[in-house]
């Protein structure tokens, strides 16, 4: 099972890397959105709300192919970055990162909004009554008490980027070495004559960082739970 190819372990690596840097940038701005929805009422709430999670109910291919129109060398926003910055993400790992991280806000965001919705807004006045600043109160009363929230929901974003895989290869196609993750790799294998094993490898790690990923999100709500509850 765990005789791996060369070209098997390069799809698994790429794919841990871009679900990690995917993950880790869109953790900030998921909180920044988890906690305008959670603490701010506003115009448009609704609205913002489902455009986040309009990637779950989506077919993936429509939110590749929207990528591709925005930030493809010749897309709306694309072109310019190319042109002005050299940042290029079609057909390059950073765009399937940038993929995975769209296709997996929706789970990031929701975990850490309800976490966030759950801390008791006494404290946060009662931190703010003692001359503490929103940022400070933020920063010591609230992301503390959401953090295990914060956590659940990286893990979820995390394997769901490890799973993806409509919206990548429509964005950034099957490139092995450069683009080609757990998720292509075993599309690839399933078209050629014999590439059955090397398949069902694939699909047996895919299982076991997947079950891994549930199980320490179970982990990390069960602790927010009774931190909340003061168990």
């Amino acid at each position: 099972m765990l005789d791996l190819s060369s070209a098997e372990w390069t799809a698994i690596l790429l794919s841990i890397r871009v679900s990690v840097v995917a993950t880790l940038i869109a953790t900030p701005i998921g909180i920044a959105i988890a906690w305008l929805l959670a603490r701010r009422d506003f115009w448009g709430k609704s609205a913002l709300d489902a455009i986040i999670h309009l990637p779950l109910v989506l077919p993936p291919v429509v939110t590749g192919y929207l990528l591709l129109l925005t930030f493809g060398r010749r897309g709306l926003v694309g072109a310019w970055l190319a042109d002005h910055l050299g940042i290029v993400f079609a057909f390059r790992w950073t765009g399937a990162a940038l993929a995975c991280g769209i296709m997996s806000f929706p789970l990031l965001v929701r975990p850490i909004r309800l976490s966030i919705e759950a801390v008791d807004r006494r404290l946060e006045q009662a931190a703010s009554t003692l001359g503490a600043g929103p940022w400070s109160v933020f920063w010591t009363v609230t992301l503390p008490l959401a953090l295990p929230g914060v956590l659940a929901g990286m893990v979820l974003g995390f394997a769901k980027a490890i799973g993806e895989f409509g919206a990548t290869i429509t964005f950034v196609s099957n490139i092995p070495g450069e683009t080609q993750t757990i998720s292509s790799a075993i599309y690839t294998l399933t078209q050629v004559p014999d590439g059955d094993a090397a398949a069902l490898r694939l699909v047996g790690i895919s299982i076991a960082i997947a079950m891994a990923a549930l199980v320490a999100s179970e982990v990390f709500a069960r602790r927010a739970t009774r931190r909340l509850h003061g168990i």
